[in-house]
């Protein structure tokens, strides 16, 4: 028969691993939470491995000695900010709790700010466009400018979205911007107000007796493919029969839209394949009925023509559905993904690179930043038209029109 005596020795022998576990656990959360409290020796056993307590050391002997107090919270904040600036990844950043609500905020077609549009320069963000009516119009900013500081603090070295984090802000709210132009360094303050962008812009117009219609997207956000749709069946409906797609200063947005304003023109095939080092390799393809499958077709690009842009035009222009005319395009060969952090903070990090179906990346240099001016290969227009600000002619969209319509050389066509 079995000893049944044991049985109470098992008991306390569980009692006793039990209390013990929940004493390592109490003693785990006291030390994490409130480090002094326990003994070091027993701290340092709990605290884990050498190279990890370090950085909590660091964060204890600046928050203990340096002669000003700063907040635990916005050491460990700046930390994380150290290390992703030691990418040296123009494209990758770290948003703060409070920068990344801003950055939710202002998401799609309708924020607040001072309505621009902006692109990456060495010194800070250099204005691309400025809305009619907006407050940097009535400040006096002008296409060209480059903004290098705002309320003070500069912008250099900041991703675009970071440095334009800073700049948005509630309707209402003042900023004071500091900008240059030829060589003049200007200080202006605004109040920012609520900005609505139109996604999409289209009219229709004739070039050597031929209907054109021309379709301009500013962003890939949710939706814009519906849009962009809409757009080309009115003009074809108004019997338009060729089509200039307008993706200038178009800096990109979500990689799936710019698979669906792809395939509003191909009837099949590959579109862009990404891949990672830890995100799976995919490949998309053209997807539903093209909205025009043959008619002739010309996308307009330019230097601020980027990312999910260059997915569209490069693939386009890859597999033979389309010419390019204008400027070289930006070259952001790589995609990142956001990735929320338990302080309210998100990293934006570069996740994979994008290649075009003939496996193109066009990051080419500007995959790993090296300098500030680093840029990427980009796409090489197949007819090279430089934009002339200030003319009362679009001179590049006239290139356009020419060229889908097959004009004779020097044959002229109003570009409206």
């Amino acid at each position: 028969m079995p000893d049944r005596r044991r049985r109470p020795l098992v008991f306390v022998l569980l009692a006793v691993l039990i209390g013990g576990l929940a004493l390592i656990a109490a003693g785990v959360w006291i030390g994490a939470r409130h480090p002094g409290v326990l003994p070091a020796p027993i701290e340092r056993a709990l605290a884990g491995p050498p190279s990890d307590r370090v950085i909590d050391e660091a964060i204890d002997d600046v928050e203990s000695t340096y002669y000003r107090r700063i907040p635990r919270s916005l050491l460990r904040s700046d930390a994380i900010a150290g290390i992703v600036a030691r990418l040296n990844d123009r494209f990758s950043n770290y948003f703060s709790p409070a920068e990344y609500r801003r950055f939710k905020e202002q998401q799609g077609s309708t924020f607040t700010g001072v309505g621009i549009t902006v692109s990456s320069d060495p010194r800070g963000l250099k204005v691309e466009k400025v809305f009619d009516g907006s407050p940097a119009k009535r400040a006096g900013i002008l296409a060209g400018d480059v903004i290098t500081a705002s309320n003070g603090r500069p912008l250099k070295g900041l991703s675009t979205d970071r440095a334009s984090a800073l700049i948005k802000g509630p309707a209402g709210t003042d900023v004071r911007l500091t900008f240059e132009r030829d060589g003049r360094s200007r200080t202006a303050t605004l109040v920012r107000s609520p900005i609505s962008v139109p996604v999409v812009a289209s009219a229709l117009r004739e070039a050597c007796g031929k209907k054109v219609g021309v379709v301009a997207l500013s962003q890939f956000s949710s939706g814009a493919h519906a849009e962009v749709y809409r757009a080309l069946r009115r003009l074809k409906a108004r019997g338009a029969q060729a089509f200039v797609l307008d993706l200038r200063d178009n800096g990109g947005g979500l990689v799936d839209e710019a698979q669906l304003v792809a395939s509003a023109f191909l009837r099949d095939g590959k579109i862009v394949t990404t891949r990672g080092r830890n995100v799976p390799t995919r490949t998309l393809n053209a997807t539903g009925q093209p909205v025009v499958p043959d008619a002739p077709l010309v996308v307009l690009v330019d230097r601020g023509t980027a990312s999910a842009s260059e997915i569209v035009a490069g693939a386009l222009q890859d597999r033979g559905r389309a010419k390019l005319v204008g400027t070289r395009t930006f070259g952001k060969g790589v995609f990142q993904e956001v990735i929320e952090l338990s302080n309210g903070g998100a990293l934006d990090i570069t996740a994979g690179q994008y290649f075009t179906p003939k496996g193109r990346n066009l990051g080419g240099r500007g995959v790993v930043q090296g300098r500030d001016v680093a840029r990427g290969v980009g796409l090489k227009p197949d007819i090279t038209v430089a934009a002339t600000p200030g003319a009362k002619t679009d001179t590049q969209l006239r290139a356009a029109l020419d060229a889908v319509a097959g004009c004779a050389a020097g044959a002229r066509s109003p570009a409206g």
